[in-house]
């Protein structure tokens, strides 16, 4: 069911509408190697968590990555034995590879995968997936260090995992809380997108995952889980520590370098209350003031120190002119790209002759300021000089918010239709081209209990 949005929005997030009988609503994703011991007692013990309470049709998919032992066997023992059942081999290890490859191919509208330890409690996955059916999210994920979590581990495996994350948080400024927890789900639509710009094929897949959709704007939802360590995993702490930061470093630098096309992702699932035009309020004000700021801020530095280096040479007015202007040619590109969005070179020069008028101003008041001063005192010190400039500055500062807003680089894509079907700010993905053959039912998801249907009749 379609939620509220105001006319000419971008189309909403909607509740999953009805899928025809035998497909599975949820896809739960399990990626194996040699875990013959281990595979049948923890599928048999999901199978018969979701079937006691999960309402409506699911999946189990084994994906087995290249097992040398008798996993594979195992594997086909259990899709011969339960409907529900599938399983996906793979010549290739790699637990991104085999995510990949099944999230690809699968039919279901919500994908999850959870490590075949089941470290994480079960009880947190309808809770898991809850958002991602009814629309509210894009993705989901199990956080064992969130505060209500309930997490029994070893001090080792616990400092490693807030390492990880603190740098992580540090370098690529992630403000999800846990990136490794095997557990997590996505919206298929949301996968067929994202998954082509996920480059990794081992564990630092879902961090990379996390990290693009979190720079794209899309929503994750973070669950609090009750955890408790796998003492004979096999992970290899120090190779995957080792891969992951090789992983940071290479997104890190792809995303300093604008190298990924992120436009392709930006709320392109959501209603966002943002993208919404309501009447008395401005549109992209607060983020505009924000920028604005930050520009103004750094700019007012950049001044200050270009003045005192032409104070020595010259005199206090000429100082203030030549630092003002340089500044100020400076300020009105950061402004025209960062704070109000404007890209290419389409009136760049207009934007700069109308910067410079609002330079003039800026040159008014603060001339004016240090002519006051040197009225009242014949030798003013440095540093009250540079008090006076400050205060002039702020008051020129809010006048050029408001000219370059209204003036400069106003929003005329309301009015300008050429503008509005212009190629260029076409992006090439829109939500609709995933989800228009959902769109075309509206009736909310039924129960349906998986042994209604063999789900191997549809595989």
């Amino acid at each position: 069911m379609r939620t509220d949005s105001s006319p000419g929005t971008l189309p909403a997030r909607e509740h999953l509408p009805a899928a025809p009988a035998g497909t599975p609503v949820l896809d739960v994703v399990i990626p194996v190697y040699n875990e013959e011991k281990d595979l049948q007692p923890c599928v048999r013990r999901l199978h018969e968590h979701l079937d006691r309470t999960f309402p409506y049709a699911f999946r189990i998919t084994i994906a087995d990555n290249a097992s040398t032992d008798s996993t594979p066997q195992v594997a086909r023992q259990l899709a011969a034995q339960i409907p529900e059942v599938a399983t996906f081999r793979l010549e290739q290890k790699g637990r991104g590879r085999a995510l990949r490859a099944v999230w690809s191919a699968s039919d279901a509208p919500v994908l999850a995968y959870m490590d075949v330890d089941l470290s994480t409690d079960l009880n947190a996955l309808l809770p898991l997936v809850a958002p991602l059916i009814s629309g509210h999210s894009d993705l989901a994920i199990g956080s064992r260090l969130a505060r209500s979590s309930r997490v029994v581990r070893g001090p080792k495996r616990e400092f490693i995992s807030r390492a990880y994350n603190l740098i992580l948080r540090g370098s690529l400024q992630a403000r999800f809380s846990d990136a490794q927890c095997g557990f997590k789900a996505i919206r298929r639509d949301v996968a067929r997108i994202l998954l082509p710009l996920v480059e990794d094929t081992g564990w630092f897949f879902d961090t990379e995952m996390l990290v693009l959709a979190e720079r794209a704007g899309l929503r994750i939802h973070e669950v609090p889980v009750d955890w408790v360590d796998d003492p004979d995993s096999t992970v290899h702490i120090v190779k995957t520590a080792t891969d992951d930061l090789k992983g940071m470093w290479r997104v890190g630098r792809a995303l300093a370098t604008g190298s990924l096309p992120l436009d392709r992702l930006a709320r392109p699932f959501g209603d966002d209350p943002r993208d919404r035009d309501i009447e008395d309020v401005p549109k992209g004000l607060a983020r505009q003031l924000v920028g604005f700021c930050v520009v103004g801020a750094l700019s007012t530095l950049f001044y200050l120190l270009l003045y005192s280096g032409f104070r020595v040479f010259t005199g206090s007015q000429t100082a203030n002119a030549l630092a003002l202007l340089v500044s100020a040619v400076a300020n009105t590109a950061a402004n025209r790209r960062l704070t109000f969005g404007v890209r290419g070179r389409g009136g760049a020069v207009r934007h700069q002759a109308q910067g410079l008028v609002v330079f003039g101003i800026g040159l008014t008041l603060t001339s004016g300021s240090l002519a006051a001063l040197n009225a009242a005192t014949s030798e003013p010190v440095h540093s009250t000089e540079l008090a006076v400039l400050v205060a002039a500055n702020l008051a020129a500062t809010v006048l050029r918010f408001l000219l370059f807003r209204a003036w400069v680089f106003p929003d005329r894509r309301e009015d300008d239709p050429a503008r509005a079907a212009s190629p260029s700010d076409t992006p090439p993905f829109r939500a609709g081209d995933v989800a228009d053959s959902w769109r075309d039912a509206t009736v909310q998801l039924l129960p349906v209990r998986p042994h209604d249907t063999d789900a191997r009749d549809l595989r």
